[in-house]
């Protein structure tokens, strides 16, 4: 509903086989349980009024009969409840059998979905009692309860879509029919269904639940959309298979829930509408116009007056939760892996732009802190791959007037430990005279005293790159680059950024990963005193010996503005999701008012610093968010930030 998020439902119920009216009542029971949770689709599994074991009982008139009986009932307990309900069982027409979903929506049937693909191997003999589903659609009549009869779409090609919820739009596959080379579930997407129902009865043997889930999940992550799938379970017939219910809710490749196997029930949780379409919308095999052979079954949760449905969509409370760190898995062996691919596509970049160039040698500056080091360390792993010396790295430490002797320490014996060259040029007195130049006050610590610093260094690089042959390797990172927390044409500049495209949070990991894999016990220590130590650009004079200038006093904790740039970038979310997001991820950490604070700083940056982004040097890109201006990230330097800032002041901050 709000922010896109709809609450979905895949229900596995007590079933008899054959007892048309226990299935019924169990089904309205569970219905009557997902509207009270505000479940706005409930999904049952495939055959569910009558059972799917009933073998040739299927062929009995009374059984399909009561069947249809029963849906009029369920149809008729759905007036009340809201939500969108699919049920399978099987339907008669023109003297043929189908396995058939049927959705309805406040009393009223919206379609007749029958199964596309019919097993008949193994275990299975569908073929025996059930027709294949005819592709395309036509109407059929449909009485409900000694009501007129009203034309109701039967067919394949069937998707329904809600009015008032952007890119709401469901198509309804049963079973085999995820199983098969071509799902029906392809050509839906590509009609725009953004959600995928399966109605399923598939049995249970070894190893089946895995294949199973994992065939799951990458139908959704295949097709960008949510798939509900409803999993008969308990009280089938064991004559020959037994049904676990492993329902399971999936969005783009993720579990969001998945039922206990061997224990009925239902399992709950909410599909991000917004994060499927904006994610659709970049990806050109969604484009066209494959819609116009469906049939289009539209329903409302918004009241139908005029005015009512102008009003806010509701906010449902969200149960699936949210990653503080999205660009860090959580999983340490899943962390270590991801690691060590990043730390190979940062050196196998900075391979191919050495070799290219014929540069034999790299210069880098290094400050003790995370981002120098972790450039450090990949430039010797490419330089491995190269097969060139570490010592032609030359690593070069410039002290200056915020310098402290723990960071300059930890530079001088990373150098050691990594075999590369080390060189001392101290700058204190070429920005001091630099300063007397232009007339600056020594004692005027303002942005002209820090950022004289950082371009003297960058100077430093460049000169000694040119003198040595070398390509200077840039060590700042996406996070900064996001922020505009560098200095033009200072840390800002190098002639390769391998950090470019890693933001800070991931840094500290990446540098971690090293640590736990170094090559000896010294460097190990090195590495972990650098983890330890504050972030910060050492540009003010120290306090007691101690650095004076801690970067996330000044522009926030990098963890909020990781997690705001993720969402702004990857699904481009609007400032009250993301600020919704961040208030449930971050609960208990940050209080609501210091969220909303540095969220709105970040936007006011993120816009005003464009201009540095413009033109950064070339980098490896590692994940799937980006800000090079040549591949993922093109906006104006001057565009207006006003109507983001203007929906945060809307909003109702928490307290």
């Amino acid at each position: 509903m709000k922010h896109g998020f709809i609450k979905v439902a895949a229900v596995t119920p007590d079933v008899r086989v054959a007892d048309c009216g226990f299935n019924k009542e169990k089904i309205i029971e569970a219905m009557q349980e997902c509207a009270a949770a505000q479940v706005k689709i409930a999904v049952f599994p495939e055959l569910c009024l009558t059972g799917y074991t009933c073998g040739d009982l299927f062929l009995q008139d009374i059984l399909l009969r009561k069947a249809k009986e029963a849906l009029e009932d369920i149809i008729e307990a759905g007036k009340a409840l809201d939500m969108l309900v699919l049920v399978g069982l099987p339907f008669l027409y023109h003297g043929n059998l189908y396995n058939v979903a049927a959705a309805s929506f406040g009393g009223r049937l919206l379609g007749l979905v029958p199964k596309k693909n019919i097993p008949s191997y193994a275990e299975f003999y569908e073929g025996r009692h059930f027709t294949e589903g005819p592709a395309g659609y036509e109407l059929v009549n449909w009485t409900q309860k000694g009501q007129e009869d009203i034309p109701v779409p039967f067919g394949t090609d069937i998707l329904l879509e809600c009015i008032g919820m952007p890119g709401l739009r469901i198509g309804v596959e049963i079973c085999e029919d995820i199983w098969v080379p071509e799902p029906p579930s392809i050509r839906h997407a590509l009609a725009g269904a953004t959600v995928i129902c399966n109605l399923s009865a598939s049995d249970e043997t070894t190893g089946k639940d895995s294949y199973r889930r994992e065939l799951v999940k990458g139908q959704s992550a295949k097709l960008i959309c949510g798939y509900i799938y409803a999993a008969a379970g308990e009280g089938e017939s064991t004559t020959d298979l037994v049904f676990g219910g492993q329902s399971m809710i999936t969005e783009n490749g993720s579990i969001l829930a998945e039922a206990k196997r061997f224990s009925n029930g239902t399992v709950i949780s909410e599909l991000d509408l917004q994060k499927l379409v904006n994610d659709r919308r970049r990806m050109t095999g969604f484009q066209g116009n494959a819609a116009k052979d469906y049939y289009i079954a539209r329903f409302s949760w918004r009241p139908s007056k005029k005015e009512e449905s102008l009003r806010p969509l509701p906010e449902i409370s969200l149960t699936r939760s949210f990653e503080r760190l999205p660009f860090v898995p959580g999983i340490k062996a899943d962390r270590d892996k991801r690691c060590e691919e990043i730390t190979n596509i940062q050196a196998m970049g900075l391979k191919k732009r050495l070799a290219h160039t014929g540069c034999k040698g790299a210069v880098i500056g290094v400050s003790g802190g995370l981002d120098s080091t972790l450039a450090l360390l990949v430039t010797c792993k490419a330089f491995d791959l190269l097969g060139l010396p570490r010592e032609r790295i030359l690593a070069v430490t410039m002290p200056c007037f915020g310098t402290t002797d723990r960071t300059y320490q930890n530079a001088v014996d990373l150098a050691g430990e990594l075999h590369v060259t080390l060189r001392e040029i101290p700058i204190r007195e070429a920005v001091t005279q630099h300063f007397q130049d232009i007339g600056q006050d020594m004692s005027c610590h303002d942005v002209t005293y820090e950022n004289g610093q950082a371009r003297e260094r960058t100077q430093v690089l460049m000169d000694l790159a040119n003198q040595t042959g070398g390509l200077v390797i840039g060590t700042g990172d996406m996070s900064e680059l996001a922020l505009g927390w560098a200095t033009y044409n200072g840390d800002h500049m190098s002639m390769y950024g391998v950090n470019a495209s890693v933001p800070k949070t991931l840094v500290r990991y990446l540098v971690l990963y090293f640590a736990e894999t170094a090559e000896s016990q010294e460097l190990a220590d090195v590495l972990f005193d650098v983890l330890d130590t504050p972030v910060s650009p050492e540009l003010l004079p120290p306090e007691h010996g101690e650095i004076a200038q801690k970067t996330e006093d000044i522009v926030g904790p990098y963890e909020l503005h990781d997690f705001f740039l993720y969402y702004v970038m990857r699904y481009g979310f609007e400032p009250g999701k993301i600020y919704r997001l961040a208030c449930l991820a971050f609960a208990g950490e940050y209080e609501p008012e210091t969220i909303y604070r540095w969220l709105v700083s970040f936007y006011k940056r993120f816009f005003a610093q464009q201009y540095k982004r413009s033109c950064i040097p070339d980098g490896p890109k590692v994940g799937s968010v980006a800000l090079s201006p040549r591949g993922d990230w093109r906006m104006p330097s001057d565009a207006s930030v006003r109507i983001w800032l203007k929906e945060l002041e809307e909003i109702s901050v928490q307290s």
